[in-house]
């Protein structure tokens, strides 16, 4: 194997495909990256056995071939290399050198028999987005998403698609965040709708390779897996199982209480409330809602804060309290000028939504405290 490319196309390249390395593989295998050459360029592979991202590169093929190279390695010599062109050759004992410049580094490689095979899914349906708008929905959506749960469809975000919607949706079983994009998507002739629950991980990964540069995002998909094609990158994952939780259900239908508060002076006294919050033992804030304002307090051993707001109030005058890092990462995932709560109860959910239209929807639950 033998050919030269951009050093700067190859680190972009390896950068997209080892974002599938895990820091924990299940095999030696797959630490590495399967470099394969073709008539243009070459294919740079990486999976985690679940997970599979390939990133093609442009590049003068002298002699084809491939080979498996310790994935983080690489990256790293390839990140560290001067601007320009960078050569590679292998010999008959899979070593690898590479020359950029005054450069020079070896790397001993592996045969290719054992590398998982990525899953081909170009010839199911396709579904197109617009890639920055599906990054900013991802992004607005991925805090709310479990870590850990014993229901594990709940780690991933439940995609929903109809032919005049999409909605996106995560659950942590403490706070809700929605988002949903208005447009016209072609489904297969027997689905009037299609449901897949994608890994969070695999949500923040794709935010990171999608680069803007390409205006859309293309996605197939069948029972269990996923493929996304975002310019020069193709990503593969499995799909959760499982049912995800009815969340329209949990949603309230109506209200007795309606505040609308400018966002940003919210999240900032929310900010200047938690840090006091921190010190306690609940990490907890209070905010109380009448005619005209709203108050948020926190305290502790050490202290207390109290923040007064301007705030238009329809309906009862409520209190209610909060974990402090919940309703923040709701609240600073908000775009508007203003921020519009709807409560009934001290312990019944919060739901943040625009004053105007249905683009977004969080749920917040109240903490119960006593007097």
């Amino acid at each position: 194997m033998k050919f030269e490319c951009s050093a700067q196309d190859l680190y972009y390249g390896l950068q997209n495909a080892t974002r599938a390395l895990s820091s924990r593989p299940a095999m030696q295998i797959l630490e590495g990256v399967m470099i394969v050459t073709d008539e243009d360029g070459l294919y740079l592979t990486c999976s985690d056995g679940s997970l599979s991202i390939k990133s093609f590169v442009k590049a003068d093929i002298i002699q084809a071939g491939q080979v498996i190279l310790p994935g983080r390695l690489l990256t790293e010599i390839v990140r560290k290399l001067p601007e320009g062109t960078v050569n590679f050759s292998m010999n008959e004992k899979m070593a690898v050198t590479i020359r950029c410049g005054q450069s020079r580094s070896t790397i001993t490689g592996v045969s290719t028999n054992e590398f998982p095979q990525m899953k081909d899914l170009t010839h199911s349906f396709a579904l197109h987005f617009p890639q920055k708008k599906l990054r900013d929905m991802i992004s607005k959506v991925t805090f709310a998403i479990a870590i850990q749960e014993s229901r594990q469809a709940l780690t991933g975000c439940l995609m929903e698609v109809t032919p005049t919607e999409l909605h996106l949706v995560g659950l942590d079983g403490f706070r809700l965040a929605m988002q949903r994009y208005n447009d016209n998507f072609v489904l297969p002739d027997d689905k009037n709708e299609i449901k897949a629950i994608i890994p969070g991980r695999v949500m923040n990964e794709l935010v990171h390779i999608m680069d803007g540069e390409g205006e859309v995002i293309t996605f197939h998909m069948d029972n269990t897996h996923l493929m996304a094609v975002v310019g020069n990158t193709t990503l593969v994952t499995s799909l959760l199982a499982g049912e995800y939780i009815n969340y329209r259900q949990i949603l309230p239908t109506a209200w007795l209480s309606r505040v609308t508060v400018k966002r940003k002076e919210l999240q900032d006294a929310i900010d200047r409330a938690s840090l006091m919050a921190k010190e306690g033992k609940n990490n907890l804030i209070r905010m109380k809602c009448t005619q005209g304002s709203v108050t948020i307090t926190s305290n502790s051993e050490m202290g207390d804060v109290q923040e007064d707001l301007e705030a238009h109030l329809e309906g009862e005058d409520i209190e209610i309290a909060f974990n402090s890092r919940y309703i923040n990462d709701v609240i600073k995932n908000v775009d508007e000028d203003c921020c519009t709560l709807c409560m009934n109860t001290a312990v019944s959910p919060c739901v943040i939504s625009p004053m105007d239209g249905d683009s977004y929807l969080y749920l917040v639950l109240p903490v119960r405290v006593y007097n």
